[in-house]
Parts: structure tokens; sequence; C-alpha cells
């Protein structure tokens, strides 16, 4: 009896796991909604790495190849490798076809190569499938019917070749970079870590990017909300209650005016003169880089430093004395500049122009360094951090 109904038990077991799985925003492979103490909320700070390419660097997913440059790689070398058209392969990346390119670098195909397999040099054939939900599930059941359930003797298939591996994971978001953009503000646009950003796509220390390149996002932040959809339109009036008429049977007011109030005494409004910022402590290890108030406060993943509202061409100050380490622009030429503090400190500064200081310089506690940019709204962003770990500017500026 018990045999003869195990075949039911298991299709509702399958169903129910299938339902929960489904039931979630894709596998939650971390459990972090577990709940009861269990917290892994650091999980998103350490996704995945990126896959090992095969042989020609080429990494491929269903909707999408790319190929990870090698040391003094071209357009036109990878080009030749693929038997790829080298202009056209420059184009759709946004760079010249002799431009020598950074190891690891990702480069977009425009169309399909050859598939990877193990004559090329990679562990299976074909693209990256996504994880098997219903292989999952399945596993699953195994492990249960091993715990000390009794199953029927399963009919062994005929013996068959082999199959070949199927390498399994998730497909990134792959973002082209758009003019203005930076590796922070997409970093912030999909709520994932900076240093995520860099070690999958072979960026450099100042984290340069350009207009019209391709990044490969990697999965476990949040994707940008797509845009809300119009309200549906309607005629006027509909949808809305129609306020009951007063009866006629109701006495109208009477006309003799109530007694009018006695107007309420205003003090005078004391003279406090012109309102400036909170300084900060003058045992504070940084001084605010400008004065203003934050419009958008610290928030790790989403926001990396604090944005400052101030007024285009306001002084910019050095929180501290230091070294500029760094000095470059964003795809819409607005202005980054990087300084060195003791500790192995480090302050960022965007949203600017104008700059005063080169790279190498020193600078003073408080000097200028450049002017705000002018934007709608305009704004200095600033950021604190120890090496690429971003830290909370608010706990040095007070």
């Amino acid at each position: 009896m018990a045999n003869r109904n195990f075949p039911v038990r298991r299709i509702a077991l399958t169903g129910m796991t299938l339902a929960a799985l489904a039931a979630c925003e894709g596998f939650d492979a971390d459990l972090r909604d577990i709940g009861n103490g269990f917290d892994t909320s650091a999980a998103v700070q350490n996704l995945p790495g990126r896959p090992r390419p095969d042989d020609r660097g080429v990494i491929s997913y269903p909707n999408y190849q790319v190929v990870v440059a090698r040391r003094d790689d071209t357009i036109r070398g990878i080009a030749i490798r693929l038997g790829l058209d080298a202009n056209e392969l420059a184009e759709y990346n946004g760079i010249g076809p002799d431009v020598i390119l950074r190891r690891d670098e990702i480069i977009a195909l425009p169309s399909r190569v050859t598939e990877p397999s193990p004559a090329t040099g990679a562990i299976g054939t074909g693209p990256i499938q996504p994880l098997d939900v219903t292989a999952v599930a399945t596993t699953a059941l195994d492990r249960a019917d091993a715990a000390g359930v009794v199953t029927a003797t399963p009919i062994a298939p005929a013996a068959t070749a082999p199959a070949a591996p199927v390498v399994r994971g998730t497909e990134p978001i792959r973002h082209q970079v758009q003019r203005g953009e930076t590796v922070f503000s997409i970093s912030r646009l999909y709520n994932v870590p900076v240093t995520n950003i860099a070690e999958w796509n072979g960026l450099n220390t100042e984290f340069t990017i350009r207009e019209g390149q391709y990044l490969l996002i990697p999965q476990g932040g949040s994707a940008p909300a797509p845009a809300a959809a119009s309200a549906a339109v309607t005629a006027p009036g509909v949808g809305t209650a129609t306020p009951v008429p007063p009866s006629a049977a109701l006495p109208l007011p009477s006309e003799t005016p109530a007694a009018p109030a006695a107007a309420a005494v205003v003090p005078a409004t004391p003279d406090l003169g012109t309102t400036t910022a909170q300084p900060a402590s003058s045992d504070a290890r940084f001084i605010m880089p400008i004065q203003g108030s934050i419009i958008r406060d610290y928030a790790p993943g989403t926001n990396e430093g604090i944005d400052i509202g101030a007024s285009a061409g306001s002084d910019v100050r050095a929180a501290g004395s230091g070294t500029v380490a760094a000095v470059t622009t964003d795809t819409s030429g607005g202005a980054i500049v990087v300084l060195k503090h003791s500790d192995g400190l480090l302050t960022v500064y965007t949203q600017m122009e104008g700059l005063t200081v080169s790279k190498d310089d020193s600078v003073s506690r408080g000097q200028v360094i450049g002017k705000v940019r002018a934007a709608n709204p305009s704004f200095l962003h600033f950021e604190v951090r120890r090496g690429l770990q971003s830290l909370d500017p608010n706990d040095f500026l007070q």
C-alpha cells in the first residue's frame, strides 16, 4: 500500500517545492529571508566571481557573449582571433580597433561566435545556463528518500553515452555606459558594490569607464525599477462621488454675523543674521568640504557617500591635509578628485569643475581644490574610503 501511494505523495511534494520556489523572486541560495536571527545581508556584498572564459577568452550566456581581454590585447587582435570584423567590433564597444586594452577588460560581441566547448578549453559545452529549479527540487526529494522513505525500485534506464556537462549560473546584467555615468552612479543604480563591478570588468584603480562601454553587473542587487505606467484617463467626474445637496427643509443660516475674533499677537521676529551651516567640531577628523545641507545620506550599496546640496560655482575645500592621489573625469566631463590622507584614508570629490589642483599635489586642510559643477540640482558628492571599502562620512565630520 505504501509503495502504491508514494507516486502521488512524491508528485504532491514536488509541486509544493516548486510552488515555494516560484513564490520567490529567483531561488535564494543563501536563505537570507529565513529569519530567527539568521542574517546573511552581507551576501550581496560577496557576489559570485566572474566565470572562467575559454582559451579564446569567450564567456557565453543565453542572451549574449563577451570576451575577456588578455594582456596587451586590442580589438583588432580579438577580431582576428574570433574571425570578426575589427571595425564593427570596435564601434560596438565605443573604442578604437588598435587601442591597447586592460587585462580582464570586458568586450561585448555584436554577434555570436562558436559556442565554448572542451575543444576551446571550456568546462562544458554551450552557454552558461540558468539554475535548474526542477533539478534542485528533485534533489531535495531524493535526499528525503535517502533519509528513510520507502520507495518502489525504479526500472534502470538503458545505458546512454554521457552527455556533455552543462555549466550553470546566473546571467549578469549587461549595461552599456551612457554619457554622464560613473561607476559610482551605476553602483547605486543596480545596488551592487563598486568593488564587484570593478572586479568583474577589469577596471583600473581610478574606476575609469568610457561612453559606449559594456559592463557586466553581477546579479544580487536590485535592477533599476521600470518607469511607472501612466494612470488610466477617465472622463471628467467619473469615479468622483457627487456631494449630496443641502435639503431645502433645513433653516438658512443666521444672517447675524458673529463677533470677529481678536487678532493673535504675533511676536516680533528676532534678527538672527545670515543662516550658515553648522561647522564641524574642532576635533573631527575632517571638515565639511562645502557648506550646505545633505540632500542624500550615506547608504552602503546604494550611495557610497553623501550628496551635499550647494550652488553651482561654490568653492570645494579639501576635507583634510593630504596628497592628490588621482584626478579624472566621468563620461560627461565632470571632474573627480581623490585625496590620500594619513591612516590609509581616502576622500573622493565628484560633480566638480574648475580644479585648482593636479595629481601628486600636496593640499592643506580647507584648501580650495575646485568648484561645484552646474546641475539640476547642483551638489557635491563626497566619500570617505579605506582602500576600496566605503565608510560613513558622517562619522568623520562630527
